[in-house]
């Protein structure tokens, strides 16, 4: 079968912490050519202090990505132009989903003054891709990557974060979505998989759809 994705310009992963998103955006690059947009996390020099003490660095590290994730959508518009294909490892979106978890109610007030002015430039994607996946596994792959900024986080916050995730994409109606559930799923080391995972993303044109991998009957 021949899969097609002239439909799909532009293509954003998301996902809580641990989901995933790059290392399927890697591969998908690969597979589809174009541009890949990977989220600059790792200049926010305020992140480690906020896993340290989130209370107290919250805002800062909030505002810092909310700029950075904007200037990094600025250049998806400008590649728009020239581009084949952009793959995101990320959503713009997401930034109100931390914020929403992290923030007091007067820097939410504040954050959102800001927010909506820059909302409104964002391109929104062909397809927007949901990796679901249970807060065990979640953790289990920040501490498997084992970065250094990553150790301090605790699994309370990530299953406050994964709930948020799930009840914004269980809304979520702004663009295509596919939703796969990754709970068994390998498509990093299983190239059977990540097979699968390119046929769904061909097939899906409209809606909302969810997909799940059986052991023994591959993706559902």
């Amino acid at each position: 079968m021949e899969l097609k994705f002239d439909h799909l310009h532009y293509i954003a992963i998301e996902g809580a912490i641990g989901a995933g998103k790059t290392s399927l955006a890697h591969p998908l690059q690969q597979q589809l050519s174009g541009r890949l947009v990977v989220e600059e996390f790792e200049e926010n020099p305020f992140l480690e202090d906020f896993y340290r003490d989130p209370e107290h660095y919250a805002f800062q590290t909030q505002i810092f990505f909310l700029l950075s994730r904007y200037r990094q959508q600025e250049q998806i518009m400008q590649y728009d132009l020239f581009e084949k294909r952009i793959i995101s490892d990320y959503m713009f979106v997401k930034d109100r989903i931390f914020a929403t978890l992290n923030l007091n109610e007067k820097e939410m007030a504040l954050y959102n003054i800001l927010a909506r002015i820059l909302e409104k430039q964002i391109i929104k994607p062909d397809l927007a891709i949901y990796l679901k996946a249970p807060t065990k596994k979640l953790m289990q792959n920040i501490r498997k990557r084992n970065r250094p900024y990553e150790r301090y986080i605790k699994e309370e916050y990530i299953d406050a974060l994964n709930n948020l995730y799930e009840e914004f994409f269980w809304n979520y109606s702004a663009t295509p979505l596919l939703i796969i559930n990754t709970e068994n799923l390998d498509f990093v080391k299983n190239q059977n998989h990540f097979s699968q995972i390119l046929v769904e993303i061909s097939k899906h044109r409209s809606g909302k759809k969810l997909v799940s991998f059986d052991l023994n009957k591959g993706l559902i």
